[in-house]
């Protein structure tokens, strides 16, 4: 067992889904030529003044009830001074002392178990530029399209403990911003992105270790590669009696390790100070409470909720909750169908999913919408679909936008219910398999499950399974 134990903190900037940039009214949609959507205003070209974008603050304020923040209704910017190309200003507008949104906290499932990880604040501020360093030959190229787009900081506590903790938080953070609509989430657009302090320190030590901050970690797999190589270069070091140096480290994928980027500046050096342009912000307890009724039912309870009324267990409804879309999916499909909550879910989960993946699309994108799922699941329900021949109508559904009925009328699926002519399969399979018969009579139980296989195969899967089960072990006995 390891003498060392790892200390995580993580930063995490969610893009902000208004229309317009924090203080300006340029656009921020992803994609556009670079240059094109970079104002005045975000270029802080002289006798230019920011205005707030009120949308961003409600958006912050509507983060901070879903962490059950406490929230600074008196806020204030300021001033974080650095030069970096991609700056146009030669600061960022950011808030210190008084961020918009106070100490919070997010729960977090390890192993079956919960742990409670602390957010210490959420605070607004403005995104930079953009260095592009391909097709220049040898020169860096700037995009300031992003200057000045709307962001939210949210830092942790340095609450957790392995990578595993990290990911687990981070998720959950990227499924509440995308629930309560403020981020969409992208990563791969960058509009949700992770900064981790790593640190390690021998057991039962109280003082914290030197740590390191590793930037702009876009995807949940990298964020855990990244930090299980950090962890264990840093062991590596105190172990051979070098130390850690403070520093920002970037990792690379491909060559899977972190490498320096600069040396990790504190708070002090970046002159904060307020921001001279904007006044503070003064939102009242009306504005909060408006906000309030607006928020949608959290994962959390949402979860809870479909244990309770679906009767599901806690893995399926922890799937079936951990994105918005999903869970209203499967919440309409339940809705509109009579099928039974657990088997509805196992279908989701199992064939919907797995062709979600092989496509690689959102359930907003998959050709079966929740309607035509719900069909499918009616006739399961009702009995006119075996699983078999469900899963033939499934594939037919994915491809084409048929109605469920008009496939299986098309393809002559209709499940043999009358107990006459599964009676006659049933005796056929008997006579054609006394081996089996013989292993039965004997005991064996389980061969039943080949006999009622050899029912399905002789109907081309049509004959209803319990039905052939039933009348097999009835003949046999």
């Amino acid at each position: 067992m390891s003498q060392w134990e790892t200390v995580i903190g993580l930063e995490v900037h969610a893009q902000l889904q208004t229309k317009s940039k924090l203080f300006s009214g340029s656009s921020i949609a992803f994609g556009a030529k670079p240059n094109t959507q970079a104002s005045e205003v975000d270029l802080a070209l002289p006798g230019t003044l920011p205005v707030m974008n009120m949308e961003a603050a409600r958006m912050g304020i509507k983060l901070g009830l879903a962490l059950g923040a406490k929230l600074n209704l008196h806020n204030v910017f300021d001033r974080k001074n650095y030069f970096y190309p991609d700056l146009p200003k030669g600061y960022q507008t950011s808030q210190l002392d008084l961020p918009i949104v106070g100490e919070g906290s997010l729960s977090i499932s390890i192993n079956g178990e919960e742990k409670v990880i602390g957010v210490t604040r959420a605070h607004l501020e403005e995104d930079a530029g953009k260095s592009l360093h391909e097709d220049f030959q040898g020169m860096t190229g700037i995009d300031l399209n992003r200057a000045g787009t709307p962001l939210l900081e949210i830092v942790s506590e340095p609450d957790m403990r392995s990578a595993q903790e990290a990911v687990a938080y981070l998720k959950k953070l990227h499924s509440l911003v995308r629930y309560i609509g403020i981020c969409d989430g992208n990563m791969q657009e960058g509009s949700f992105r992770c900064d981790a302090n790593v640190s390690i320190r021998p057991k039962g030590q109280i003082e914290l270790g030197t740590r390191t901050e590793l930037k702009n970690i876009n995807s949940f797999r990298f964020v855990e590669r990244a930090i299980e190589y950090e962890v264990e270069r840093q062991i590596d070091i105190l172990e051979d009696g070098g130390s850690i140096t403070q520093e920002t480290r970037l990792y690379d994928p491909d060559e899977h390790e972190t490498r320096p980027m600069r040396s990790k500046e504190d708070a002090h050096d970046y002159r904060y100070f307020p921001c001279p342009d904007l006044p503070p912000m003064h939102l009242d307890q009306a504005l909060v409470e408006e906000i309030r009724a607006t928020l949608p039912e959290l994962p959390e309870a949402k979860k809870a909720r479909f244990i309770t009324e679906f009767k599901l267990n806690e893995d399926d409804a922890s799937v079936l909750t951990q994105d918005r879309e999903t869970a209203d999916y499967f919440e309409t499909v339940i809705n509109n169908s009579q099928g039974e909550t657990k088997i509805i879910a196992n279908w989701v989960i199992g064939e919907l999913f797995a062709h979600l993946n092989k496509d690689n699309l959102s359930i907003n994108e998959s050709p079966i919408d929740a309607a035509r799922f719900a069909d499918l699941m009616n006739r399961i329900a009702d009995n006119t679909l075996s699983g078999k021949t469900a899963k033939q109508v499934f594939a037919e559904l994915w491809s084409s936008d048929k109605a469920v009925d008009d496939i299986i009328d098309k393809k002559g699926l209709k499940q043999i219910t009358d107990t006459g002519a599964i009676e006659t399969i049933v005796d056929e399979v008997i006579a054609n398999c006394p081996e089996q018969v013989q292993q039965f009579k004997d005991g064996n139980d389980k061969v039943i499950g080949f006999l009622v296989g050899q029912v399905m195969q002789k109907s081309k899967g049509k004959a209803n399974p319990k039905m052939a089960n039933e009348l097999l072990k009835t003949k046999l006995n």
